[in-house]
């Protein structure tokens, strides 16, 4: 069990430190400087990083047109679902 948890904290990490380096570029390239690129660095990490059942439920969201405080409990409770499996 203990080595499942260090390879997921593994894999996690190598995916991030990939998330930045791509996140910095497209911050480059769209020229984003002071707080709008620290927000777009935050999102951008945070997208990338996302894990599958995070995907499965942003899609179920976007087909059920959620947005909002409904959208965020929506997430919340899909996750936490996905996580107990």
């Amino acid at each position: 069990m203990k080595k499942l948890i260090a390879l997921l904290i593994v894999a996690f990490a190598a995916t991030t430190a990939y998330a930045a380096d791509d996140c910095a570029a497209q911050a480059a390239e769209k020229k984003l400087a002071g707080a709008a690129k620290n927000s777009f660095m935050k999102k951008c990490t945070r997208d990338a990083g996302a894990a599958p059942e995070n995907e499965a439920c942003a899609a179920t969201a976007k087909e059920k047109k959620l947005a909002g405080a409904a959208k965020n409990s929506f997430m919340k409770k899909c996750s936490a679902e996905a996580a107990a499996k």
